[in-house]
């Protein structure tokens, strides 16, 4: 049905909201200018073992709190996002980081590590040209989780499945683009699997839309007998349907994981390096990586320290 993105993924920045108190709205001096915010950065990841289970720990815990402010949950998310990445190419790191991990932690790091792997092994080889994209941000989450639910009371599929399918295709909705083989919108749809009797219905780029026909689509694979069948026929590799039950089971376990999910950013695994692509981005036609990280530097990963 469609030819997977990988796991590309995300975060919008947050506005903010700046308001005037009783006082400064009566007072007839100029208002003071809102303070600018600086850019935000490509996350580092610790050198250390020991600093990185320490940080990642407290990002998870700080991404499951009701209590954490909104306008933090770009960057936490971000950064736990990158050191996943960054661990998922080295098993020894890896191992160091998870052994000196929080019980609570360990199982949800290996979850996330597991899922990145079978992409990085789905993968046949690293490009040499960023994509026709453009990276936009996504629907608010409780609109998306009205979507997922709403699929699920119609189909039986469960919403965290649609869930992970919506972040490990697009984002949850940020690539706005059409892949190799011509899928389309946030569950990248090929036009003619679209065009079933019974599976689209509205509009191939609507998040409502392609969410509930992405669950029909599922059914009609066999996925409420067997869903990793359903999902092969959503990608033909066992490896993707690994990945996005993996993302999945984080989510049963504790439907606040879908917060730092969806604030994840684009990444673009290139020859040169680990990409990221934040929200602004747009690309009409593909751009060899080298003329694009010499306009947007901010994109290429930190380099190692020397």
């Amino acid at each position: 049905m469609t030819r997977s993105v990988g796991l590309v993924l995300a975060a919008a920045l947050a506005g903010l909201v700046a308001c005037a108190s009783p006082n400064e709205a009566q007072s007839n001096a100029a208002p003071a200018a809102a303070p600018r915010r600086q850019p935000r950065s490509y996350p580092t990841v610790p050198r250390a073992a020991s600093e990185t289970a320490r940080r990642l720990a407290a990002l998870e815990s700080q991404l499951r709190d009701p209590q954490t402010p909104a306008d933090q949950l770009p960057d936490l998310a971000h950064q736990q996002q990158v050191i996943y990445r960054v661990l998922s190419l080295d098993r020894q790191r890896s191992q160091a980081v998870l052994d000196q991990l929080p019980t609570r932690w360990r199982s949800v790091a290996e979850r996330h590590l597991a899922a990145r792997r079978a992409f990085l092994a789905m993968s046949k080889r690293r490009p040499t040209q960023v994509p026709a994209w453009r990276i936009i941000p996504p629907e608010p989450l409780p609109q998306l989780l009205a979507h997922y639910r709403k699929a699920e009371a119609a189909t039986g599929i469960e919403w965290e499945v649609l869930a992970a399918v919506n972040l490990v295709e697009t984002g949850m909705g940020r690539i706005d683009g059409v892949s190799i083989a011509n899928a389309q919108g946030p569950m990248q749809f090929l036009p003619t699997t679209w065009a079933e009797p019974g599976i689209g219905r509205g509009d191939i780029r609507n998040p409502h839309d392609a969410i509930q026909a992405a669950a029909r689509y599922l059914v009609r694979r066999g996925g409420l007998k067997n869903i990793r069948r359903g999902l092969w026929g959503y990608n033909n590799s066992d490896l993707y349907g690994e990945a996005v039950l993996l993302y999945a089971s984080l989510i049963k376990e504790d439907p606040q994981a879908l917060v730092g999910l969806y604030h994840w950013e684009i990444h673009y695994n290139a020859q040169q390096g680990d990409l990221w692509l934040p929200v602004g981005y747009e690309q009409l036609q593909p751009l060899p990586v080298d003329r694009y990280l010499q306009l947007h530097p901010r994109s290429a990963p930190p380099r190692k320290p020397g």
